[in-house]
């Protein structure tokens, strides 16, 4: 590779970790200030939820064009309009002086995000392609920070007193213009002009696309899992003290950032298949522990070793999906993505439910047995040989 073509990559990787924070800290900061916005409109949890609900339609009816679109135009000309428009978007929930018209932001603040979570990833498959090692992981890692720094501002904002109105523009506006200048550093497009004329067909849903949306979206329902429930199997299963359960998420965030970090070079040195494997096996391993142990210090080192095993599974996936047809990298992630965030939205609600019926500790042994799924899945992320043409 010729230096110019160096600082070109090194560029692009660069301008797509900022698309990654940017997604993070602008869901951060609005997760940071759902509660505000539910009090200023004076909402009750269920009136909430259809919010909430809103946003997930969204990035459903956005995957539906994400994908298609970016593989149409290219993935450089959708990420900075994308992530602009996601930073605007993320904006007008904090204004809306009603339940419907936060319902109408919330939906069109996820179609904006789902279009730059599709094309940003098909990106960073680009870029990946260009360093010719994997540095998928760490683009998820940036995401992770990014949910990070948002969660502090939103908090930050809020102990200022500040509204979520002037929380949310302030991160979006600021983002919204870094975004211009970064966007420039992305890869131009490759081949510049192959589908000038006829624009890519649409990607099957093949069994094996289908087959790498249920890893994701067994992947994702740990992830949700842990977000909503960590904290109150300590509290009301294992009698820990509130302060000492909120360890319980903020240990399995940090081994999941963690984890992503070292996914890279963890791919490098293993291969995709031996990594999802071994990440499902140990993802099961903790959560299995944290569930039969019984005792507090157990459950938080359980907790660690579930984010440690979860943290590199959706971002091989990713890369797999974007590798596997390359002309049309956005629709396959999309595919994948429009699967896997299922898992976001109805694992946590399956295993509440669950619950209900069984014991949150009996419910929450579907995401450790969904790991093990996942190391039984891996072999289905080998490289295949393409066909001919």
């Amino acid at each position: 590779m010729s230096e110019a073509a160096t600082r070109q990559t090194v560029g692009a990787r660069r301008a797509v970790s900022f698309f990654f924070v940017l997604l993070g800290t602008v869901s951060g900061v609005w997760a940071a200030r759902i509660p505000a916005v539910k009090h200023s409109l004076g909402l009750s949890d269920g009136e909430l939820s259809y919010g909430l609900l809103a946003v997930a339609a969204g990035l459903v009816v956005g995957m539906r064009f994400a994908g298609r679109l970016t593989d149409r135009l290219g993935s450089a000309r959708v990420v900075t309009p994308a992530g602009i428009a996601t930073c605007l978007a993320v904006i007008l929930p904090g204004y809306a002086p009603t339940l419907p018209l936060l319902v109408a932001a919330l939906f069109l603040y996820g179609l904006v995000n789902a279009s730059l979570d599709v094309s940003m990833n098909a990106h960073g498959v680009e870029v990946e392609r260009a360093y010719g090692r994997p540095v998928m992981s760490s683009f998820h890692g940036m995401f992770s920070i990014g949910g990070l720094i948002g969660a502090g501002i939103g908090g930050l904002f809020a102990w200022l007193g500040l509204g979520a109105g002037i929380t949310l523009a302030a991160t979006g506006i600021t983002l919204a213009l870094i975004s211009l200048p970064a966007g420039r550093h992305l890869l131009p497009r490759t081949p510049p002009v192959a589908h000038a004329v006829t624009p890519p067909a649409r990607a099957p849903w093949s069994g094996w696309i289908i087959l790498m949306g249920v890893v994701a979206f067994a992947g994702l329902v740990g992830e949700g899992a842990a977000v909503d429930w960590t904290a109150v199997y300590l509290v009301e299963d294992l009698g820990a003290p509130q302060g000492v359960a909120a360890l319980g998420f903020a240990v399995f965030s940090t081994a999941m950032t963690v984890g992503r970090f070292a996914g890279d070079h963890l791919a490098l040195r293993l291969g995709p298949v031996r990594l999802v494997r071994y990440s499902g096996l140990v993802a099961a391993l903790g959560l299995g522990s944290a569930l039969l142990a019984g005792r507090v210090p157990v459950a938080i080192a359980g907790f660690a070793l579930f984010g440690l095993g979860l943290a590199t599974i959706v971002p091989q996936v990713f890369s797999a999906a974007g590798n596997h047809d390359p002309a049309r990298a956005g629709q396959a992630i999309a595919h994948v993505a429009t699967i896997g965030y299922a898992g976001l939205v109805a694992g946590p609600a399956v295993i509440g439910g669950t619950a209900e019926i069984t014991g949150l500790p009996a419910a929450l042994a579907i995401p450790a047995f969904l790991a093990a799924f996942m190391a039984a899945s891996a072999g289905a992320l080998r490289p295949r040989a393409r066909a001919a043409p």
